[in-house]
């Protein structure tokens, strides 16, 4: 096997903006080879200047089974293998749970979740046949813990959550690694033109979902979290002898996460009796 053949081959989607383009950068710059996609190449094209051996640049929409397939092909066909897969493609909404429009969840529910899912199921029997493998699934701490005119969105980050957990149980065996991303607000375009969010508003939820709706809009660029060392911190977990199944990404993320598991830990503390009398009673009492 010569150098070049030994190099990993990442599968990234969502490329054009936010942590897969910052993680198609980084991974290049290592001399990776990369299979770097997004529904419009326009926005990508540039990623591949000076790395064309080692970039392949596709038209991918997750959302569309045939074309996942098509492009999963041609990346083994030009590389061989696919090593990493980077779940990165994803959109959010804003919107109480009765002001959301339907149609918009469905599209996310599309993207976030059933997208993903269509990009693992193409590229998991190569790696399941090789017995080798990383999938990245890029959830979010909203995966985690849920808010305020997120309850869409956080759904479809819970279910990656629940898909991803029991996946990596499913190929660990087969030694294939599953790993969660969870990053908190970071200076991305997810909370700007990236997410809708429900034209039609009802005044009983302006101090609920419509105000953290203006929050979380009011501080888009602004947010601690850096895409760059984001980008760093995945392929240093990807790399690592002992990856983690779940890696939250920023110090606010990350004491969001620690919030939810105190919260959890209060209601189960609180409720144990009650809890554990849901049993049927031991045998002869």
């Amino acid at each position: 096997m010569n150098a070049q053949s030994e190099k990993p081959v990442w599968f990234i989607t969502g490329c054009s903006t936010g942590f897969g383009r910052h993680l198609a950068e980084k991974v290049l710059s290592l001399g990776y080879r990369v299979v770097i996609t997004a529904r419009n190449t326009n926005g990508i094209e540039d990623l591949a200047r000076g790395h064309e051996e080692n970039a392949l640049i596709q038209e991918l929409d997750v959302t569309r089974v045939d074309q996942v397939r098509g492009v999963v092909r041609a990346a083994i066909e030009r590389f061989g293998s696919i090593d990493v897969l980077v779940n990165n493609a994803g959109i959010g909404y804003f919107g109480s749970f009765e002001e959301s429009e339907m149609d918009e969840v469905h599209k996310m529910f599309d993207v976030n979740v059933w997208g993903l899912v269509s990009v693992t199921r193409a590229v998991l029997p190569e790696m399941r046949q090789r017995r080798s493998g990383t999938i990245v699934n890029i959830s979010s701490v909203g995966g985690l813990i849920a808010m305020p005119t997120l309850s869409f969105y956080n759904a479809t980050k819970f279910a990656v959550e629940a898909l991803s957990e029991s996946l990596s149980q499913e190929t660990a065996p087969l030694g294939i690694k599953v790993m969660l991303i969870e990053p908190g607000p970071f200076r991305t375009d997810w909370a700007g033109r990236s997410a809708n969010q429900a034209p039609q508003t009802i005044s009983d939820y302006q101090t609920t979902a419509q105000a953290r709706t203006e929050t979380i809009r009011g501080y888009s660029g602004k947010q601690p979290g850096d895409p760059v060392r984001a980008a760093e911190a995945i392929v240093k977990a990807v790399e690592s002898e002992t990856p983690p199944l779940r890696l939250v990404l920023g110090k606010d993320g990350l004491a969001r996460a620690r919030s939810k598991v105190d919260l959890l830990n209060r209601d189960f503390d609180a409720w144990e009796s009650v809890s554990e009398g849901a049993d049927f009673p031991p045998s002869g009492n």
